[in-house]
């Protein structure tokens, strides 16, 4: 798990990903061919094919979600709106990070006591927030947090019992680290793997990624929501803890593709590796914009359930982790030295395995 706590103690709000992609950088120069980047920030390492020319691209982002300052109060205080989608229901009292530095913060309300009725019985509104950094005057505040500057949760990893981590980030570090993982592997096939930006932006990076890359099969590795939790009904529960990697089958933004979606269904049965489906067609990831690319392309995602995700203590299963990053070693090797079983999902036909 050293990898996940190095990833997910990185800061890249959605923008402001270059911590993690040097990170990433170092890990993988030894495994590639060719490392870029390309204007919008995406990092793309490419390892060349022993005999197939057909492009497979596996894509992660490396971004969070987070905060940007937007302005100040007289007396100090820091005004700011969400960079990605945050509850903020769950924000008040949350310490945070401000910039590169890492100016520690707070995320201030109206102390209790001081509370009408009316205020106390409901949630308080992001508009009505501060980040307190205990800046007294405004141009104070504005030296220590220019506008523009990137907040992020204030978060460490931390394993909770024996199987599971608590940290921030988790979508989608859980992904990155299952690349860097996939890279180390030689393949017949030309493989790209995308560590990509804001896609808690609406899949910006992914877009331009797979412009340049034109894959001919999208893999996309993601945290996804998990709420087996108390008060959510059985139906909603989108994915389990502790039940393996999650296939999607269609959500807000995709619709992967039937046939690369059974195989890899059956290669995970086949091999013992546990795997569920995501019961519900809420969210959205980079495999939207992979998939319209070009002449388009078949795409499948897999994903590690975390719950609580876009907050500061999403918390995974390291069961989960494991078994969504064998899968993706599992297919990787398998079509690498199966070209027929490749062959045939580009022409879309049925694999059996």
């Amino acid at each position: 798990m050293q990898i996940i706590k190095d990833l997910v103690e990185l800061n890249g709000v959605s923008g402001s990903e270059e911590q993690v992609a040097n990170y990433i950088k170092q890990k993988i120069s030894d495994y590639t061919d060719e490392v870029y980047t390309d204007a919008l920030g995406n990092l793309i390492a490419f390892k060349k094919g022993k005999s197939s020319n057909v492009n497979i691209m596996l894509s992660a982002h490396m971004d969070e979600v987070g905060f940007i300052v937007t302005g100040y109060t007289d007396t100090g205080l820091i005004k700011f709106r969400n960079v990605g989608g945050v509850d903020e229901r769950i924000l008040p009292g949350k310490t945070v990070l401000v910039g590169d530095n890492k100016i520690p913060g707070v995320i201030s309300a109206k102390a209790i006591h001081l509370q009408e009725r009316d205020e106390f019985s409901s949630n308080w509104k992001m508009k009505n927030l501060f980040i307190d950094i205990g800046s007294e005057k405004k141009d104070e505040a504005e030296k220590l947090a220019p506008l523009g500057e990137y907040i992020c949760f204030n978060s460490s990893y931390q394993e909770l019992g024996t199987e599971c981590v608590k940290a921030k980030a988790l979508d989608d570090r859980v992904g990155c680290a299952i690349l860097v993982e996939a890279l180390k592997g030689t393949y017949e096939f030309n493989l790209y793997a995308c560590f990509t930006v804001q896609e808690e932006l609406g899949l910006r990076g992914a877009e331009v990624a797979a412009f340049r890359v034109k894959p001919d099969i999208g893999i996309v590795f993601e945290g996804t929501t998990c709420s087996d939790v108390p008060e959510t009904e059985k139906h909603q529960h989108s994915t389990r803890l502790g039940k393996g990697a999650v296939l999607t089958v269609i959500d807000r933004t995709a619709y992967s593709d039937r046939i690369l979606v059974n195989y890899i269904y059956n290669l995970a049965k086949a091999k013992n590796i546990p795997v569920q489906f995501k019961e519900t067609a809420t969210g959205g990831n980079d495999a939207g914009k992979i998939q319209r690319t070009g002449k388009g392309v078949k795409v499948a995602v897999i994903s590690v359930p975390c719950r609580y995700i876009h907050s500061p203590v999403s918390l995974m299963s390291k069961k989960d982790y494991e078994s969504s990053k064998n899968l993706a070693l599992l297919i990787l090797e398998n079509l690498s030295s199966n070209l027929d079983n490749m062959d045939k999902i580009l022409k879309g036909v049925e694999v059996n395995v």
